[in-house]
């Protein structure tokens, strides 16, 4: 399988020019609907710090998101009763 892909470059997908991101191209995160679980949409909701944080900055508040809800499903997954 790898003989198909010899000579190729693997990031030649990844190089090229990209759109520049704009609040067009965004979906609003205020119109993200309800899961149903007050954490997840705590979470979700912490998600709008985005809009003002410096894009150097945005991997911290993603995985400071991506943690909690991994921390909820974790607790959903041990059968935990919600807090």
């Amino acid at each position: 399988m790898d003989e198909e892909y010899e000579g190729q470059d693997p990031n030649a997908e990844r190089v090229g020019a990209r759109a520049p991101a704009t609040a067009q191209c965004q979906p609003p995160l205020g119109d993200l609907p309800a899961t149903g679980d007050d954490r997840v949409d705590a979470t979700m909701a912490g998600l709008r710090r985005l809009a003002g944080t410096p894009v150097d900055e945005h991997v911290a508040v993603l995985e400071e998101a991506y943690g909690q809800l991994r921390d909820i499903l974790g607790e959903l997954s041990d059968g935990q009763d919600r807090p």
